[in-house]
């Protein structure tokens, strides 16, 4: 069949058929994202930072993907991230390259050119470039936290499966490569090697003050602040809280300020609990009670917690505990042994804070039994597998199938980690449904799933609500 006779073949398909499209066993409203280019997945990057240029490097790797456009309200960063992925096609052997620079997502988003994005943006900007681009039959490689709050969550997962397109979000601990250790370890939880599963210890290290006071500032003139703003609280520039002016990679102070980013309960909390919850069987489920105490940054330029204990009850009476004291990793322990996985000993990226992790040259995946760690036999169960995270994505694309880290498991991941959060700042015991993802009997707790954008242009729900799925 030749190339232009396949291509009018799966429009066809893609326009008519049975009307459903069946994604893992279930059956979905026929998707409105259109059938890529049969020769590449055509994609856009959404967020030129330190984490937007390690995705999109990852992306320009893989021949299944061309990377057309790129995006970002710093015209600093945007000029440097279409020079980064045009100088990658040039070191490929190609002479004639054109990269697309768009301040605005939409713009980006309105291309028909365009199968799928990348959204590296700050964490409170992740719903809604997302939502929209699902709305715009868009697929998404969205970084962690997949959002910021939950209600954010809840419409992103909405907006994903009512128009059909595929999500994966950025939880590389989930693939093989680089860290299969994680893979491993939830497998052997989930095939009873530790016994019946009692505790879950998780450390994912400590943000610290900077020791400087906030300093406002008028904000270059080639960044778009009131943009860069969006959803979160008017407030003046401070480079601090933002990104450095000197850098494309160094550590944003974003994500050590709460109106931006979480902190760490959700930057390293939504790899390390999306891993727990995935070993427990619980990547659809959640905890159901929560209580959690932390000490928060105070006359200091940056305003995320610091020291932290969180504790959280699951199904089975499985208990969850994170704590800055703990070796950052999971530690699973069970009525017949333990077993702990970690990164190894070092940081996620250069510029990350120090984490308390061994330097003894201990693995990066070990048990109180040498046992534990036995390969599994033929029969045991287990999960999706994935060697590649963006490859991984790409072939969901073409394969129409649900990635390693769906929309669904993701947004729980996150669910547990804000509410995490949200216990540390209400000082008490929180009791949870996650079937109807509501708080039992708590009209208090259930008015902070989400918060309320400064302004109509960045609020999410009515985003929802203009595109039919409010």
């Amino acid at each position: 069949m030749s190339r232009s006779t396949r291509r009018a073949f799966l429009a066809a398909a893609a326009r008519g058929g049975a009307g459903l499209l069946l994604l893992r066993g279930r059956a979905r409203a026929a998707p409105v994202a259109r059938t890529p280019a049969l020769d590449r997945i055509q994609v856009g990057l959404v967020g030129c930072g330190r984490m937007g240029r390690e995705d999109v490097t990852g992306v320009m790797k893989l021949r299944l993907a061309r990377v057309v456009a790129v995006c970002d309200v710093d015209d600093r960063r945007l000029a440097a991230g279409r020079t980064l992925v045009e100088e990658s096609y040039r070191k490929q052997g190609e002479s004639d390259v054109a990269v697309a620079a768009h301040r605005d997502h939409r713009d980006l988003l309105a291309r028909p050119d365009l199968d799928a994005v990348i959204v590296s943006t700050p964490d409170h900007w992740h719903a809604l470039v997302a939502v929209d681009a699902a709305i715009a039959g868009k697929h998404l490689y969205v970084q962690k936290p997949l959002t910021y709050d939950i209600a954010e969550a809840i419409a992103l997962r909405k907006a994903v499966r009512a128009r059909g397109v595929v999500l994966q979000t950025g939880s590389q601990q989930r693939s093989e490569e680089p860290w299969p250790a994680f893979r491993v370890a939830a497998e052997l939880v989930r095939n009873g090697r530790v016994g019946r599963l009692a505790t879950v210890r998780i450390g994912l290290g400590s943000d610290r003050p900077s020791g400087r006071r906030p300093a406002p500032a008028d904000p270059p003139a080639h960044l778009d602040y009131e943009r860069w703003l969006g959803a979160a609280p008017q407030q003046p520039y401070m480079e601090g809280r933002v990104h450095p002016q000197d850098s494309l990679t160094g550590r944003p102070g974003w994500i050590t300020t709460e109106d931006f980013g979480l902190g760490m309960i959700t930057n390293w909390g939504a790899h390390h609990v999306d891993i727990a919850q995935w070993a427990m069987g619980e990547e659809l489920g959640g905890p159901r009670e929560i209580e959690a105490r932390a000490d928060f940054m105070a006359d200091d330029l940056w305003t995320v917690h610091r020291g932290y204990h969180v504790e959280m009850l699951y199904r089975n009476d499985v208990r969850v505990i994170l704590d800055d004291s703990f070796e950052v990793g999971l530690r699973f322990e069970g009525d017949e042994g333990w077993l702990f996985c970690t990164r190894g000993a070092g940081r996620v990226t250069a510029s990350d804070p120090a984490a308390a992790v061994r330097e003894d040259g201990e693995g990066s995946l070990r048990a109180g039994d040498p046992r534990i760690l036995e390969p599994l036999r033929d029969g045991a169960v287990r999960l999706p597998p994935s060697r590649n995270h963006y490859l991984d994505w790409l072939e969901a694309i073409r394969d129409r199938r649900d990635p390693v880290a769906p929309v669904d498991q993701s947004a729980r991941s996150l669910q547990a980690c804000y509410l995490g959060w949200l216990a540390m700042k209400l000082g008490r015991r929180l009791r949870w449904d996650p079937a109807h993802e509501r708080f039992v009997d708590d009209p208090a707790a259930d008015a902070r799933l989400g918060r309320k954008p400064r302004h109509s242009d960045y609020d999410v729900a009515e985003t929802m609500k203009r595109a039919g799925l409010g």
